[in-house]
């Protein structure tokens, strides 16, 4: 800092002080002194780098496929609606999908579990254990989540909480799909229907109607609306 005619105030004696902190932090000093300091944290980094593509790439990857081999039985008990030796006990000394979930955790298939599992306990009427695993399922597309809030709609509406399943289902119909969203449409409007609110009834079987018209609900729709309008 240039030299200060007179006598020097507080402020310049402040100002001198956060100047040569301040060199201390720039130009080769820096370097210099913290050389160990900058050394270890660059290790560091390589580290856990190292770490992560480790655990990526030579335990889950692996951990994956036994789990893709694991569930298999289960998946195939699932297609046959036999939903309580899919949840625990498929057979032939397979885990069910509760397995897979404690087994696999951390794994896309022990997540998908999760969705199986809960869709497991909705057909076997057990709406809370179905709802506990199906919002503990991550969706990963656009049809899975879909898929997952119409199930939790499904579920809430036989618990009775209508509100909440009305919720699930308005929510399962975006993304537009053709086969899905026109079906949760359907629904959507057959619970306004029963509170007798013909107004949004008419509303989503119009959307079904005007949007869907190759749809399984179109016929439904329009005969619904004939009554209504």
């Amino acid at each position: 800092m240039a030299q200060r005619k007179g006598k020097s105030t507080p402020a310049d004696e402040i100002i001198d002080v956060v100047e040569v902190k301040g060199s201390n932090l720039s130009g080769p000093n820096f370097f210099e002194q913290n050389q160990k300091l900058i050394t270890n944290v660059l290790i560091g980094l390589a580290v856990l780098v190292a770490l992560y593509f480790a655990y990526k790439y030579l335990y889950l990857a692996p951990r994956e496929k036994e789990a893709v081999n694991a569930m298999w039985k289960a998946e195939d008990q699932f297609a046959k609606d036999s939903f309580a030796l899919a949840l625990e006990n498929p057979g032939g000394g397979f885990d069910g999908f509760l397995g897979i979930i404690d087994n696999y955790s951390g794994t896309k298939v022990s997540n998908l579990a999760k969705y199986y599992a809960g869709v497991s306990y909705l057909n076997l009427g057990k709406f809370a254990e179905a709802v506990e695993y199906l919002e503990d399922y991550s969706a990963k597309d656009d049809v899975t989540a879909i898929m997952k809030s119409g199930a939790l709609g499904d579920a809430h509406a036989e618990l009775g909480d209508k509100d909440k399943a009305l919720s699930m289902y308005k929510k399962a119909t975006s993304p537009e799909n053709d086969m899905l969203t026109p079906y949760y449409l359907h629904k959507v409007a057959m619970m306004y229907y029963a509170d007798g609110k013909t107004a949004e009834a008419i509303a989503e079987l119009e959307s079904i109607k005007n949007k869907f018209p190759d749809s399984n609900e179109f016929r439904e729709a329009e005969k619904l609306l004939a009554k209504l309008q």
